[in-house]
């Protein structure tokens, strides 16, 4: 086994009392554990630590009797994998034996358990995420992935194309990871072997793609990583209503936080209702997802910030502040004028969510009969009271209704 490359401090996340008693429940067994993947990436980055994931030599069934024997709960969540999931204080911790490849044949690759450290890492995809740490923060480091995040390079751990094969997910991986945590040009290696393989993403589900592609729109800037993908004409397997990434550039400048990667989607794109309809169903995107994609791209109002304020409250009342908020934002990083966006986004945001305020048992109550005749009403009440920029309260609405009966 090869020595420790170097030590880091122990961290906030591997002393917590969660993270302690996972630790002593293997320890006490006399199993040897350590923190993989993107735990280990991530705190070395200096990026918050979401998820901690624990591997080991010990055997599913021995690690299951240790977490149990030391009264936490264990959740046989991949047993045929060598995953279980222990829970200390309402924290899942992944903890997954030590494993080798004996045949890789695309995903379904058949392993062995092992108590090889280095094996179990060359099982990973890139570098940066084949590192692991011991509980004392001592770094073991077997593919040069220290040297790649420090360098912000996303490369494979072995040959790319071999890599890819194994899996083709791992081809947007590739470019996800870039978008996150690479600098400059992408890896050439992985760049070749990934426009290579552009073609096979037609295996992939799209659920697995959707959550690739919309990770990667959630970087802090995806602009250069999904230009180098259009230029290889990669993007286009999968999202063929590309279109230029300027929008996306100068929305990034003008969005809230936190990444809204489905707006930033609707930038990306060049489409109308229809086409965005189509990356709905091919994303597999949820029912509120497709029907927010489509009043993106094409909106049933026209909002722009130099609008008449006016119209802007109607867009408001119409649509909801937040979408106008989006169309807003949309509109400028498309070329309209930016000037008065934010004074339009302000007085967006301040807009009261109101309701019209008559119903159609109001109506009945005046003595209208059930049937058409409510529903007409109801609509010119609502079209008088917006055209009045919705001052007329519920005692004006109502006189009104009696003046036109």
């Amino acid at each position: 086994m090869e020595p420790p490359r170097e030590t880091i401090p122990p961290q906030d996340w591997m002393t917590t009392a969660p993270t302690r008693a996972v630790l002593a429940a293997l320890a006490a067994g006399g199993a040897e554990a350590r923190f993989v993947g993107g735990c280990v990436r991530d705190a070395l980055a200096g990026r918050p630590v979401r998820d901690i994931d624990i591997a080991t030599p010990a055997g599913p069934e021995r690690v299951t009797h240790l977490i149990e024997a030391a009264g936490l709960k264990a959740v046989p969540t991949g047993l045929a994998h060598g995953t279980i999931t222990a829970v200390a204080a309402h924290h899942p911790f992944e903890i997954t034996t030590l494993r080798e490849d004996v045949e890789t044949f695309g995903r379904h690759a058949t392993v062995a358990f092992t108590d090889d450290w280095r094996a179990d890492a060359a099982r990973r995809d890139f570098t940066m995420n084949a590192l692991s740490c011991t509980p004392e923060g001592a770094i073991f480091d077997y593919f040069g992935g220290l040297r790649d995040l420090r360098a912000g390079r996303v490369r494979f751990v072995g040959k790319a194309t071999q890599r890819i094969a194994e899996d083709y997910l791992r081809l947007l991986r590739f470019f996800r990871f870039h978008a996150h945590y690479g600098r400059g040009a992408p890896d050439p290696e992985g760049l070749a072997a990934a426009a290579a393989a552009a073609p096979e993403l037609i295996r992939l589900s799209q659920e697995r793609v959707r959550a690739e592609l919309l990770r990667l729109l959630e970087a802090p800037d995806p602009v250069p990583t999904l230009e180098i993908m259009i230029l290889h004409r990669i993007l286009a397997e999968e999202l063929p209503e590309e279109g230029d990434t300027a929008p996306l550039a100068r929305l990034l400048a003008l969005e809230a936080a936190p990444p809204d990667a489905l707006l930033r989607l609707a930038a990306l794109v060049d489409t109308d209702r229809k086409g965005a309809d189509a990356i709905a169903a091919r994303l597999r995107l949820s029912n509120a997802e497709r029907t927010r994609l489509e009043l993106l791209t094409q909106p049933p109002l026209p909002v722009a910030a130099g609008m008449p304020r006016k119209d802007l409250r109607v867009a408001c009342y119409r649509l909801g502040k937040a979408a106008v908020a989006d169309l807003l934002r949309l509109a400028a990083a498309r070329g309209d004028e930016t000037d008065g966006l934010e004074a339009a986004l302000a007085e967006a945001a301040a807009w009261p969510d109101l309701t019209f305020p008559v119903k159609g048992r109001d109506l009945i109550a005046l003595g209208v009969e059930k049937g058409p005749a409510i529903g007409d009403l109801l609509s010119a009440l609502e079209a008088w009271w917006i055209d009045r920029d919705f001052r007329p309260n519920r005692a004006a609405l109502l006189a009104r209704a009696e003046s036109l009966l």
